[in-house]
């Protein structure tokens, strides 16, 4: 029969995709290497194993012992997925910037989790370094990977995923590009593939507030880069020694908006369901390319999976909390909630009927249609003219008095273009609908706008 023994022999293997949609206008190929088809749906389940073997091969990591981490959450799931078929016990520190999905998977998984300050000193007794420190000399039996300083990450990396890129490109990647965390990824791929060919390029994805980018490039630890972020799983207020700076050429720094709405991008357009730091790997990548010619092979790593930032980068309430979504209405947004039942007068009606319906309505202007479609438009302004010249106008058919018909526009019809209608002099405009026409005016967009 042709199964695995346990879950953990499912790690790695992971696909190399390659991206279209969202590529169209870079002149190379890219492809994204897909490390949500591990079991842990991360690229942590490597490194994670990685370093529970090494721990039990050195007699760190005792039977019956309780592994103790500070971890985003994609670490903390391979650490116990591999825990619970090896007879570990867990307890995890996280800060309070991750997802609430990650710290439920981790406890979905019989995990302990503790949540720590994010915007504190590593060194600070509070956050979640420190904690899972403190905790690892008060619990009996305990380990601490310390996968920011563990190079047994690295090594998984140079282990499996680099050889997995090689032999997946026949050897012609001439890229990759990873976003930076704890640095083993990005070193133990990065390295081996340099190996393989010294002129592949090594490209780091960090975020503003992180000390990498500056770092790297003047080798000066600047404390004024830090600030707490939004952005997942790359960037550091410290240097990981899983961090080698030698293999990595260059680093891009990415904001959290463009992280933010790129991570949307990849499932929209690609449909491949991933998380933040692929989203920022990706926004990264759209900035340096410049520096792409028609035969690079680019490999993007696609972290982890996109069901754990469900409340954070895909859903719309959070991103408009802080102001990452482009949401200047459309025209089927601006007729949201108003009655639908648009008011009208027939062009051959008197004028007087008119008259009752803008009274009726409180309306200072009414679409004139003939035979189910818009020939013109009767006005406050009109009428009060005409009606001050001779007041008999109200007996006369509304065509008489009617001016141009209000433009037709489509559903989708973004703002600007409905703003550059009702700018050139029109009081309205008609929005096609199933069964008829919706109406839009300037009030409209200042209420949804407001």
């Amino acid at each position: 029969m042709k199964i695995h023994e346990n879950i953990l022999s499912t790690v790695g293997n992971t696909p190399l995709v390659k991206l279209n949609r969202m590529t169209a206008d870079l002149p190379c190929t890219v492809l994204a290497k897909v490390e949500t088809f591990n079991p842990g749906n991360s690229i942590k389940d490597r490194m994670a194993l990685k370093m529970i073997a090494d721990a039990e091969k050195s007699g760190l990591l005792k039977p019956g012992g309780t592994i103790i981490e500070g971890t985003s959450g994609n670490t903390g799931m391979g650490l116990a997925m591999a825990a619970i078929i090896k007879g570990y016990k867990c307890i995890f520190t996280t800060t309070d910037k991750q997802s609430k999905e990650k710290v439920d998977a981790l406890r979905a998984f019989g995990a302990e989790v503790i949540v720590c300050p994010t915007n504190v000193e590593p060194e600070d007794p509070r956050s979640y370094y420190s904690v899972s420190s403190r905790l690892e000399k008060e619990t009996p039996n305990a380990w601490k990977p310390n996968q920011y300083d563990n190079l047994s990450n690295s090594q998984a990396h140079y282990e499996s995923t680099g050889p997995e890129i090689w032999d997946q490109t026949d050897g012609k990647v001439t890229h990759l590009l990873v976003g930076v965390g704890t640095g083993g990824t990005i070193t133990g791929t990065g390295r081996y593939l340099k190996e393989k060919n010294p002129a592949v390029q090594v490209w780091g994805i960090d975020t503003y507030g992180s000390v990498f980018k500056k770092y790297k490039e003047t080798g000066e630890f600047d404390q004024n880069e830090i600030y707490p972020y939004i952005t997942e799983g790359i960037g550091e207020d410290f240097l990981p020694k899983n961090v080698d700076f030698s293999v990595i050429d260059l680093f891009e720094k990415v904001t959290d908006r463009d992280a933010a709405i790129y991570t949307r991008k990849i499932t929209r357009e690609e449909g491949i369901f991933v998380g933040n730091s692929a989203g920022a790997a990706m926004a990264g990548l759209m900035q340096l390319k410049a520096k792409l010619k028609p035969t690079d092979v680019v490999v993007v790593i696609f972290h982890d999976h996109g069901t754990r930032y469900l409340g954070k980068m895909f859903n719309d309430d959070w991103m408009r909390e802080r102001g990452f979504l482009d949401e200047k209405p459309k025209a089927a947004d601006l007729l949201k909630g108003k009655d639908l039942a648009l008011v009208s007068v027939e062009a051959d009606e008197p004028v007087r009927n008119a008259i009752d319906k803008m009274r009726a309505h409180n309306i200072d202007q009414l679409p004139v249609f003939e035979k189910g479609k818009p020939v013109g438009t009767l006005t406050d302004a009109r009428l009060f003219d005409a009606i001050l010249e001779d007041s008999d106008v109200r007996l006369q058919a509304v065509r008489v008095l009617m001016g141009p018909a209000l433009p037709v526009l489509q559903p989708d019809t973004r703002l600007e273009e409905i703003a550059k209608q009702l700018g050139n002099g029109s009081p309205a405009v008609l929005v096609q609908q199933p069964n008829g026409y919706g109406i839009i005016t300037k009030q409209d967009i200042i209420g949804k706008l407001k």
